[in-house]
């Protein structure tokens, strides 16, 4: 995997000329912040590759200026997060950073980024709630929504139209884990369904063996908000030791990077149901044009069937970095206020529909319920069964209503007390 990564960065670095020449005259740069290390790092690839489509589409060029980028690989820790964004501003004298890719990585990101208030940093597919909703630095954007939106309207279709009202959840015991988790327990515990019991597993932690001696009989489904390698690991575990229960899937378990791994993984996933940015079947002409796009840019056997979640993030950020500097004529100037004045008016036509920022610089846009099956090629793929349209980072309520849950946790949603209203 690691040989694999390191060619689609040699790649992407001899495709976009003068990547590691200093700043000259005329030339913007772009870091690419990705996390090619860990669980994560094939959706990081993907994110690579992405970049690099957005950037062809304008031959590399905006307003007589080149574009040229420098990737900084990470490992989703945020320790090396932030010291790599720092190299790229320091060092490889970048003027607009893309990225991070996971959660946590998006917090740290969000602190460094009040550190450089000269420089635009746009999200590249991190969705931690905190990284826009506590304290938000005003030079960070995040085109895509985060986890909690992500994950919302997925607990109210499971409830209303399978009627899988009891559920044991197992997530990722880190922020994104918590934020993807929140979303469809705010819609679950809303439309009538209890939470049995919730585990939590280290990121990167490959035995689930103790979790699954542990899961109760008592129960419609598993709530899987894993995504990766450790989604791929649980489900191969799952099905060694015979278990099987219906499963529903946070946003990142049934991405390309989970339904085009090998092994038995794939008889337990058909059927899931999950929810996300994205639905591979969405017969919206933007959408599909985007796919051939992808598919004719790089032979098969260097990408995923269609774009992962995790390249659709860096696509779309890098569209929005290409659209806001196209409306001020490639000017960074003076602190880079025409562009971030840009930014923040930006409505952004994308593959995925219209997105739009809130006052905390965070995207309002639409989530897409779909399906795990099986395609006529006898791969997983997944089907369109519903969606939700203009989902708001406090997911309909108001700011004070949805402050009132407080932030992604272990605990967070109390079912009990949502139903209750307090």
């Amino acid at each position: 995997m690691r040989k694999a990564v390191l060619a689609v960065v040699s790649a992407f670095a001899f495709m976009l000329p003068g990547a590691a020449m200093a700043q000259s005259g005329g030339t913007i740069r772009i870091g690419i912040l990705v996390a090619l290390e860990g669980a994560f790092a094939a959706g990081g690839a993907d994110g690579v590759r992405n970049v690099e489509l957005a950037l062809r589409q304008v031959n590399n060029t905006i307003a007589g200026r080149r574009i040229e980028t420098v990737v900084a690989p990470t490992d989703t820790r945020p320790d090396t997060t932030v010291r790599m964004a720092r190299k790229l501003i320091e060092q490889d004298k970048v003027d607009i950073i893309i990225g991070p890719l996971s959660g946590s990585e998006g917090i740290a990101m969000r602190d460094f980024a009040k550190t450089i208030p000269g420089n635009v940093v746009i999200n590249g597919i991190s969705g931690a709630l905190e990284t826009t909703w506590v304290d938000p630095a005003p030079n960070f954007y995040r085109f895509n929504l985060d986890g909690a939106q992500w994950g919302y309207g997925l607990g109210s279709y499971v409830v209303k139209q399978k009627n899988w009202r009891r559920v044991v959840t197992i997530a990722a015991d880190y922020s994104f884990g918590y934020t993807n988790f929140m979303g469809f327990a705010v819609d679950y515990c809303k439309a009538g369904g209890d939470i049995v019991q919730r585990f939590w597993q280290p990121l990167g932690q490959s035995d689930f063996g103790a979790i699954i001696a542990q899961l109760p009989d008592n129960i419609d489904a598993i709530y899987l908000g894993l995504g990766g390698t450790d989604a791929i690991n649980f489900l191969n575990q799952y099905q060694q030791a015979g278990e099987r229960t219906r499963l529903i899937g946070g946003t990142i378990m049934a991405d390309q990077t989970v339904l085009t791994a090998r092994g038995r993984a794939k008889e337990v996933l058909t059927g899931t149901p999950t929810s996300g940015p994205f639905a591979i079947d969405n017969p919206d002409p933007a959408w599909q044009s985007y796919v051939k796009l992808y598919q004719d840019a790089f032979p098969a056997n260097q990408r995923f069937p269609t774009p992962s979640l995790f390249g659709l993030g860096y696509y779309v950020a890098t569209l929005a970095a290409i659209r806001g500097l196209e409306a001020v004529g490639g000017d960074l100037g003076n602190g880079q206020a025409r562009f971030k004045e840009a930014l923040n008016k930006l409505q952004l036509d994308s593959p995925i529909g219209r997105i739009t920022l809130n006052e905390n610089r965070q995207a309002t846009g639409t989530v897409f319920i779909t399906e795990v099956v099986e395609g006529s090629d006898g791969n997983l793929t997944s089907k369109m069964v519903g969606r939700a349209d203009n989902v708001t980072q406090t997911l309909g309520m108001t700011a004070e209503q949805f402050r009132a849950l407080g932030l992604p946790s272990r605990t967070v949603v109390d079912c009990a007390r949502l139903r209750a209203g307090g």
